[in-house]
């Protein structure tokens, strides 16, 4: 092969391997009508949000010209809010349907294709972050975010557990009427007593590559054979799973009705403590002293006081589900007023997937401003993810998130179900309220 040739050949592969490689992405300016700050807590009217690669590049007033190479996207007539995220949803699996046969019978492929479509019409309704609390066929979510990261179908950007750390027959269990040795060995990947045993189950979910580790700390209002007053693990038992996760770079959240259930999670170092329906001014004292953030789902029970009355749920989960609901909503009152860490958390699954923001006005009935409850969705929601550098409000160098909304939440509340398109990492789909 002559030197000419050679060089031919070096520029011919040259040559192929350019043309293999992706043009430059195009931007993008979106023109909002109105612009949420949740960072300053301020409303900017007439505002252009300027995306590269699906990261924001700047924001600034509008003005006519203003990169006018990019993809122009006209909101004008929107209120444009960061992408809102729920911090406890159900998305994998279908846990409406109460039965405990049914959950036997669910296979994990089942769970992944019902959470194919939860993922959709959650991320339509405006949210594009979400936690998953857990479902019980094991590691079913870690599947689902690595699909929808992939982009094989849409869906939010989604933090998994992966499975329940729960005592046998605790609130993490199918329980209730079903005998423990008919549940498959899928659906108990968490069950642990004693510290060496949540230790050992906290790193064996943690090998699964999951984002956090969720623990069952009382009984639940919707798994009969439960108390939520009864606390299944004490502090030292929460403490064992907080430094084991802690020692691998990971949080725990403890699931938790009663009041001493939840000083236990608080007390043992988790992060967040989910639903704290009966917590009392200790824990809320608490919650305020050592940052914790409470994730109440204040508006859930009125769905199961109606809903599944009329779908006949067991006696057992509708009276609990009364006995905490009021004392939830006060409970949230005051920890409004004590400026106590919350993040907006709904428990959808138990509602239907898409209606996540159905809470925002009962958290502005129950004490904060309208303002207040959208942050709660955003920035600190992206707080207690510790991803506020990326998520969390529209600033410069975050991702593209962002919920064009028909009117401004901040005026009334309601307006932040009227979802008209919504953005996720600079790519824009039509809202729940186009698909109604």
């Amino acid at each position: 092969m002559t030197p000419a040739s050679a060089s031919c050949i070096r520029l011919a592969a040259l040559a192929g391997m350019l043309s293999a490689l992706p043009a430059a992405a195009e931007q993008t300016l979106v023109r909002a009508g109105k612009l949420i700050d949740v960072d300053k807590g301020a409303v900017r009217v007439d505002q252009a949000i300027l995306i590269d690669d699906g990261r924001i590049v700047s924001v600034q007033p509008y003005r006519a010209g203003l990169a006018d190479t990019a993809r122009q996207l006209d909101w004008s007539a929107y209120t444009v809010s960061p992408g809102f995220m729920d911090m406890h949803t159900h998305l994998a699996g279908d846990i409406q349907n109460f039965s405990a046969e049914a959950y036997l019978k669910a296979t994990p492929e089942d769970d992944v294709l019902a959470g194919v479509a939860n993922a959709r019409k959650t991320l339509q309704a405006g949210f594009t972050t979400v936690r998953d609390v857990g479902s019980y066929n094991g590691f079913v979510d870690v599947s689902l975010r690595d699909a929808i990261a992939k982009g094989w179908f849409p869906g939010p950007r989604l933090f998994t557990a992966g499975a329940y750390v729960t005592v046998p027959g605790g609130g993490g269990e199918v329980s209730g009427l079903v005998d423990t040795g008919r549940i498959p060995l899928r659906m108990r990947e968490g069950v642990a007593k004693g510290e060496a045993g949540v230790i050992a189950k906290t790193n064996h979910i943690l090998d699964h590559d999951v984002d956090w580790i969720k623990m069952i700390v009382t009984g639940a209002v919707l798994t009969d054979g439960t108390d939520v007053n009864a606390s299944e693990y004490s502090e030292a038992e929460v403490r064992a799973a907080v430094d084991a996760a802690g020692r691998r770079g990971h949080y725990v959240t403890g699931h938790a009705h009663g009041a001493q259930g939840v000083k236990n999670t608080i007390r043992g170092g988790a992060r967040s403590v989910e639903h704290a329906s009966l917590i009392d001014d200790e824990g809320i004292a608490l919650a305020k002293q050592q940052g914790t953030y409470l994730v109440m789902d204040i508006y859930n029970g009125d769905y199961i006081d109606t809903v599944g009355r009329q779908q006949k749920w067991s006696a057992e989960s509708l009276q609990k589900n009364l006995d905490t609901t009021e004392a939830q909503r006060q409970g949230f009152g005051k920890a409004v007023k004590a400026g106590v860490n919350i993040a907006y958390g709904t428990d959808a699954g138990v509602y239907p997937h898409g209606d996540n923001a159905r809470q925002f006005p009962y958290m502005v009935r129950y004490g904060m401003t309208p303002m207040q409850a959208i942050q709660s969705a955003t920035i600190d929601a992206a707080r207690l993810l510790k991803q506020e550098r990326d998520i969390g409000s529209i600033a410069p160098g975050k991702s593209a998130d962002l919920a064009a909304l028909s009117c401004d939440p901040v005026e009334k509340i309601e307006c932040t179900a009227q979802v008209q398109w919504v953005m996720k990492a600079g790519e824009s789909i039509k809202g729940k309220a186009n698909h109604d």
